[in-house]
This record gives structure tokens, sequence and C-alpha cells, in this order.
């Protein structure tokens, strides 16, 4: 059986993509898999490291572009649908997913054109304007959120959470020794936040009172590392400052309490891991749906959510004091942030494609 799994831009996009197509040749080595995305996305960095074939399309997005940019983006879509569908008759698909970002569009669209089953997956709480109008065609749409039902056709969806690569899950059994006291993980995405990483600078004066009993692991990205790593020195905070954490399945295991953003990849990640967390949204997010998948985690009793709007370093200090102060209060957000968790989310869409796959073959 071949798949085509169509997006990115972002890891939010492309992780929960390779954790399908992982699930997909696990179920016979016969099984091929083909990308679809663009020059300018983190595919195109990330796949060959991983041996997946990749095929380029030339499009860009349209929302929120000035006027020059949006004529630009709007001559290219015929394009790349003609290379699309060059790409679809080359490799023969039997079912075409797309995983959001600019090349879904055109990719899966032509597919439906084309007669090939298709699905889409909307990761966030609030479903994308290219998901919205895809989801008028395609046969199946698999869900992150029950809340994303509402643009959607009720009959072609599936509520299967957010797919997580197969190497994370069982990372997170592979635990290293833990300190003693609380451990606390900071981050903002591979490339760090500025505004979460200041936060804390900032508030390491008050976080000094509680040295003795915890330790932080903060990944900055680049920009802010020296910076952040004599502030933690200053004020005499154990820490291990980085730019970046190769192995985050371990990060998360060996924390009791995470600091981050709220993309649906790292909340997929900290559902799965099963761990309380604080989380600040991105509030320049396409239709501001990071606050959404936050407050969904925080109705849900798993999280703690902060406003970038109103992070200051007190509100903070005092939001972290609270948790690490009530024991039984982390271990129930914990809890309730497990039962979130959808550890089969990339065996439910694989078995879904099969069945559409099926289609195509009959």
């Amino acid at each position: 059986m071949r798949i085509v799994i169509a997006g990115g831009g972002t890891g939010g996009h492309l992780f929960p993509g390779i954790a399908v197509a992982e699930e997909w040749i696990r179920r016979s080595s016969q099984n091929r898999v083909l990308f679809v995305g663009t020059q300018r996305g983190i595919e195109h960095r990330v796949l060959g490291n991983l041996s997946y074939d990749l095929k380029e399309i030339d499009v860009e997005g349209l929302k929120g572009r000035g006027v020059q940019a949006l004529m630009k983006g709007l001559y290219r879509v015929p394009k790349s649908m003609l290379q699309s569908r060059s790409i679809l008759a080359s490799f023969d698909p039997d079912v075409v997913l797309g995983v959001g970002g600019y090349a879904s569009g055109p990719a899966v669209l032509v597919a439906w054109m084309m007669g090939i089953p298709t699905a889409i997956a909307e990761q966030n709480a609030v479903a994308g304007n290219t998901n919205r109008i895809l989801g008028k065609f395609v046969n199946r749409i698999f869900l992150t959120y029950e809340q994303s039902r509402t643009p959607f056709t009720s009959a072609k969806v599936e509520v299967t959470g957010n797919p997580v690569r197969a190497a994370f899950v069982s990372g997170l059994e592979r635990t290293t020794q833990k300190r003693a006291g609380k451990r606390i993980l900071v981050f903002g995405g591979s490339q760090g936040a500025a505004a979460i990483n200041s936060a804390m600078v900032e508030m390491l004066p008050w976080l000094a009172k509680r040295k003795d009993n915890i330790f932080v692991v903060h990944q900055t990205g680049t920009q802010d590392l020296e910076v952040t790593k004599q502030a933690y020195q200053r004020h005499r905070v154990s820490a291990d400052i980085r730019p970046f954490i190769e192995n985050m399945a371990s990060a998360y295991a060996d924390s009791d309490l995470i600091l981050c953003r709220a993309g649906a990849t790292s909340l997929a990640e900290i559902t799965a891991a099963g761990k309380a967390s604080i989380l600040i949204p991105y509030p320049f997010a396409a239709n501001d749906h990071q606050t959404l998948n936050a407050r969904a985690m925080v109705e849900a009793g798993a999280a703690a959510m902060i406003p970038q709007r109103d992070l200051t370093a007190e509100k903070l200090f005092s939001v972290i004091d609270d948790l690490l102060e009530d024991d039984q209060k982390l271990r129930e957000m914990a809890l309730k942030a497990k039962k979130l968790g959808r550890p089969d989310a990339a065996a439910q869409m694989v078995d879904a494609c099969l069945q559409l796959a099926k289609t195509k073959r009959k």
C-alpha cells in the first residue's frame, strides 16, 4: 500500500505525519510513504535524516499577507496543483493524507480531483482555514479535540488524538536517575521563546528561595543561552541550560512540572508523558489556536495557563510555587493529563487510511 503525506512547514504539522508514516511502514515492510512539502518548510531539513522520500511543490500561504505577496501566492496555486498532479500520477498512492501546512491544500485537492481517497488531520482545537476548505471534499477527518468538530460533516470525523512518534513513547520508559527535589522542564520550541526565557530570568530571585529542592532543565534556543546561563549562576539555582534538548522524551520523563507553549505537538507529548504543566500560549498563532489548545487542557484539570499578556515574574512564581507546594495537586494534574493522552492515535489513523486505500483497490 502507498500513502502520500502532504503538508508540514512546522514541526506541529510534520511530526504527526512522521508518526503516521512510522506506523504505516510498521504494518508492512512492503508499504511505501511519500511526503509532499515545500523547500521552505522544516520537512526539507528533517525528512532526509529519517530516510523518507520528499517531493517539493512551489506554494506559499495566503492568509495575512500584503496585496503584492497575496498576488504572488495566488499565482503559484495553479503551478503547485500541476506539480501535485505530476507527483501523484507518478507515485500512484492508495490514499493521500493532509497534515496541515502550505503543501497540504494543493496535494489533497488534486488527489480528490483524481479520485484518490483522501483524509486530513487537524491538530489544534480550532480548525485552520485550509482544513476547513478541504473538509468539504475529503473522505475522512482526524481530529485531536472534540471541539474541533463543528465546521466538519460529522459522519467524516474521527477523534483520534494527535499522533506522537514511537521513539518518543519508548523514550519515556528510559528515564534517567532523578535528583532529589522537584524538577522543572522549561522550553519554548526548538528556537526557544523569548517571553518565557525573559520571565524565567526575572523570576530567579524568587525561585532562589526554593533552590535547595528544585532543579531546572531549560531549553533557551541559541539567542538567549548565555544571558540565561549567567542569571541561573548568579542566583545559584541548580539548572541544566541548553540551546536545544536532543532527548526530549527523557527530559519529559524526568520532570515534575513543565513550562512551555501550547502547540499541538507539545501538548500531545505532555499528555503521552502524563505530566503537570503551565502553558503560556503563543499569542500570535493563527486563529489564536494555542490559547484554545491550552484552554482544553485547563478545562480538563490537566494544566494551568498564563496568557502572555499576563506573564510577569511575580505571576509566574506564584503559579509555580503553588504547584510545587502541593504534591497532591501535581499528581492530580499529571493523572488528568495522562487520561487525555492518545498513544494509539497513529494506529487509529493508519487503520482508517488502510480502509480508504482498499476502496481504491476495489
